[in-house]
């Protein structure tokens, strides 16, 4: 069972931006510390635990835009938890988060590898979005709440 958790103490934010960037940077032969991205403080943050063993298998987070529309970054779910349904919950804790805040939409930029899974939880691509480190392709994707 997964449970979701705010990152809070120092072990729990080095922890999460590890996994932000052994799955979405290292691959890719980024700096440590290009996960980290300027507007962390204005963002809110989840992880998903594993409830049995502690384990972090998954993290993301939400940023407001405006009063009516929000932004999903930075979503990363271990190696060993892709498919489980991990990214699932976390969007679902992200969209559920944005509805009490008032939220009418979400926004986020996809990955190419991702499209499928966005696809499957109700996003829809509305335009092509940039290339990133020159070689991955984004998306524009959205979802009303």
């Amino acid at each position: 069972m997964l449970i979701a958790k705010i990152p809070n103490t120092a072990q729990e934010w080095e922890q999460y931006y590890d996994l932000r960037f052994t799955v979405l940077r290292e691959p890719w032969h980024q700096k440590k510390g290009s996960e980290v991205l300027p507007d962390e403080d204005q963002a809110h943050h989840v992880m998903a635990v594993d409830a049995e063993t502690d384990e972090l298998l998954g993290v993301a987070r939400l940023q407001m835009n405006s009063a009516t529309q929000g932004q999903v970054r930075c979503v990363a779910v271990a190696n060993n938890a892709q498919g489980k349904g991990v990214g699932k919950f976390l969007m679902k804790y992200l969209e559920d988060l944005g509805k009490e805040k008032g939220l009418e939409e979400i926004i986020l930029d996809a990955r190419i590898n991702a499209l499928e899974f966005y696809k499957a939880i109700g996003y829809e691509i509305y335009a092509e979005s940039y290339l990133l480190f020159g070689e991955i392709p984004h998306w524009k994707m959205k979802k009303q709440l």
